[in-house]
């Protein structure tokens, strides 16, 4: 059974730390640790997770958890500044890792030999490396609602979500998603006539094209800020466009596309299941390597591209 520890379980700041840690447990992994940013915080993540059947002994230090723990597998779900270094650690120790989108930020000089570094770091550690972006594991229910979508023709994608961060920063927290989403679809991508609109702090428009082998497409991200849950989230391809509806009373998911409604399994939740899947098989995972270079090039070519707007 795969021993897990979990950093950034707590949700002061809305991070999904806590829920992670529930899926975990769900699959049969035993989830033994929890790493914060001092004794109080990390104390009450534990405890918070003690509500799933999870009993977890808190830490601050990493090097502490891991002596004392012994984990097979390190989840990273704290702030994006904190990732960089949590995922060398974890590395270097032979821990596989799930990391929270994106895999870290900021990103200084080439992003593509920054993180190809990190990347063949972790094959010659034989561990798994992956990086949490769920979305594509619902593109099945978007087709239930919507049909498929052929790469091969003329596309347009749409995607509206709402961080909880503002201006540029918006980017980082939530591009990674429709970059997923577009890699799935489209396999390896290029970036393309990028224009970006920032009407105010908590608004942004982001259009380009997604330059594919099979075709690719234009593409529109409209980030609107939202500090409090739930977030509206919309997405779809060539004007089908699907809107997430959640039913907090039962923990219901939902796509909504016209007078159409189909209930839908958390995406994180299969995110999990095939990080765990690929872990203990010694696999590539969903999110593989390929995946997570391309989507992080490009996330540091849109960042870099709106940067003094």
């Amino acid at each position: 059974m795969l021993r897990v520890s979990i950093i950034g379980a707590r949700r002061s700041r809305n991070g999904i730390g806590e829920y992670i840690a529930k899926y975990f447990h769900q699959e049969k992994t035993r989830v033994v640790a929890v790493l914060g940013t001092s004794e109080g915080s990390s104390k009450a993540a534990a405890s918070a997770l003690q509500k799933y059947g999870i009993e977890a002994t808190p830490y601050v230090q990493f090097e502490k958890m891991v002596a004392g723990e012994k984990p097979h597998v390190v989840v990273i779900a704290s702030p994006s500044g904190t990732h960089y270094e949590y995922l060398i650690q974890s590395i270097e120790s032979g821990l596989h890792v799930f990391c929270e989108k994106p895999l870290f930020w900021p990103v200084r000089g080439e992003a593509e030999e920054t993180v190809g570094e990190i990347l063949e770091r972790a094959e010659e550690k034989k561990v798994t490396v992956s990086m949490n972006c769920q979305l594509p594991f619902a593109m099945a229910d978007y087709e239930k609602l919507c049909g498929k979508v052929d790469a091969k023709d003329p596309n347009h994608f749409f995607i509206r979500l709402s961080p909880a961060s503002s201006g540029n920063e918006m980017i980082p927290d939530s591009v990674p998603h429709a970059l997923s989403l577009l890699y799935f679809q489209f396999g390896e991508g290029r970036l393309g006539d990028l224009s970006s609109e920032l009407r105010e702090p908590g608004e942004m428009n982001l259009r380009f094209k997604y330059l594919a082998g099979s075709g690719g497409c234009e593409v529109h991200v409209k980030l609107v800020r939202k500090v409090e849950q739930p977030r509206e989230f919309q997405f779809g391809f060539n004007e089908r466009i699907v809107r997430r509806t959640l039913d907090l009373k039962n923990y219901g998911i939902y796509f909504e596309h016209g007078d159409k409604r189909v209930k839908i399994e958390d995406p994180l939740k299969r995110s999990v299941a095939s990080f765990i899947e690929a872990a203990e098989q010694r696999k590539e995972p969903f999110m593989g390597y390929a995946h997570i270079l391309n989507n992080m090039t490009l996330l540091k070519a849109i960042y870099d591209g709106c940067e003094g707007h």
